[in-house]
């Protein structure tokens, strides 16, 4: 791939990150969305035009190519196999958990019983998989993209529902720290379009936030999960009584 379309597709990735589409840019630079589309296939970008498409993100150029760069040769999703090993050992599964999450090896050995033999023959297994790379002295260093994502419906998320959905909401969600909302409504298309951008964005931020968080001691952070859920529903203690007609 070339260094411009190396380039372009870092804008696509993130603007899709950020929940931001054709439309948003050319508002920003007041052009039509089909100008904006036709400069994304045609890849043609003056470095004026491009610094400008930056600024409506809100990055500078040197942090797309940095991304671009941190992007190139790193793992984006793993296979259905890969992820199938993974929840196959739950010792696996809790380290590349907390290592994605920047712990370090001394991390685990302070807070997990796991032994030194079998912290590194998870952190060995996971450089296989080439989601890490194991250096000298057991210090590790990721190789997932920015973008990484479980698969959707794969083995993890179906571990995830299967094992842990009925512990995360085993709570009250009545501490300070804690929400819980069940919003319904009737929404337009446009509306629902809008919220999937809003979502998308809140969960951009939650990351952007962990990455920074990253370098504070384990003392300082706890662990956080984000479950967000949105579709059409008509739940079926109310659809049974609709009409037939309708």
């Amino acid at each position: 791939m070339s260094q411009t379309s190396s380039i372009v597709e870092t804008l696509k990735l993130l603007l899709k990150s950020r929940g931001m589409t054709y439309r948003d840019i050319a508002q920003g630079l007041d052009l039509s969305e089909a100008s904006i589309k036709r400069l994304f296939a045609e890849q043609n970008f003056s470095l004026q035009r491009l610094d400008q498409i930056c600024q409506i993100i809100g990055i500078e150029i040197s942090d797309l190519i940095k991304t671009m760069e941190s992007q190139q040769y790193q793992l984006k999703e793993l296979t259905v196999k890969q992820e199938e090993e993974l929840v196959a050992d739950t010792q696996l599964l809790l380290v590349v958990f907390v290592v994605l999450n920047g712990w370090a090896y001394e991390d685990i050995l302070q807070w997990y019983e796991l032994s030194e033999s079998d912290t590194i023959r998870c952190l060995a297994r996971l450089d296989r998989l080439k989601i890490i790379d194991l250096l000298p002295n057991n210090r590790i260093r990721l190789r997932v993209a920015a973008n990484f994502s479980w698969r959707r419906n794969g083995p993890i998320q179906k571990f995830f529902t299967r094992n842990l959905q009925e512990d995360f909401l085993k709570s009250r969600f009545d501490k300070k720290e804690e929400t819980l909302q069940f919003p319904s409504g009737l929404l337009s298309r446009a509306s629902c379009d809008l919220f999937n951008r809003r979502i998308k964005q809140l969960i951009q931020e939650f990351h952007t936030l962990n990455e920074q968080d990253r370098s504070l001691p384990l003392s300082e952070r706890v662990g956080y999960s984000l479950l967000l859920a949105f579709r059409p529903w008509r739940p079926y203690i109310f659809e049974k009584m609709r009409r037939k007609d309708i």
